[in-house]
């Protein structure tokens, strides 16, 4: 979670500037739900259903920054 506030401070708190970190997140987040199960629970990952959601909204509008 330290590179997402590390990169929000860094760019005033632009969201925008930070997505390549954000997806690493979600990325991370769904590897965890594929090992342990949507059961499964993590302080700094979305809930299953939430974590699809911003998946399919940042794969429909091509929001994945590198």
């Amino acid at each position: 979670m330290c590179a997402i506030q590390d990169c929000l401070k860094r760019n005033t708190y632009k969201e925008d500037k930070c997505q390549g970190v954000i997806d690493a997140l979600y990325d991370c987040c769904q590897a965890f739900y594929d090992r342990n199960g949507e059961g499964a629970s993590a302080a700094s990952c979305p809930k299953p259903d939430l974590l699809k959601l911003k998946l399919k909204m940042r794969k429909k509008t091509g929001d994945k920054y590198q």
